[in-house]
């Protein structure tokens, strides 16, 4: 992976939340980042589409659904700017309320699985 095209796909703030959602190397489909972002589909699966094109993301499709993870080739240099951003988007409200309302999502999806 080329370092610029790793830095065009954080130098958007929707990408850049994106990525900061998955970066625990969690698995998370679509709807819950839909959810965790509070944006339309179209926008996430567009901007998801970036960062899958600049191979900073895996996608895997399951059934209708489409679930996301970091590209397991990331190079540690990339992962180690993911941990750096992660660490410093802490104290971020932006951040902090998407962490939320992911966590409510992933709560809502697992209560509809049970």
């Amino acid at each position: 992976m080329l370092l610029e095209t790793f830095t065009k796909a954080l130098a958007d703030q929707t990408r850049l939340r994106l990525l900061l959602l998955l970066a625990n190397g969690r698995e998370l489909c679509v709807c819950e980042l839909t959810q965790a972002l509070e944006l339309a589909q179209p926008k996430i699966s567009r901007h998801l589409a970036i960062l899958r094109e600049a191979s900073v993301l895996q996608d895997r499709k399951a059934g209708l659904w489409v679930y996301y993870c970091l590209h397991p080739e990331l190079p540690t240099w990339a992962l180690g700017v993911l941990a750096g951003l992660q660490s410093g988007s802490a104290g971020e409200a932006i951040f902090q309320l998407d962490q939320q309302r992911l966590s409510a999502a992933e709560r809502q999806v697992a209560s509809c699985m049970s």
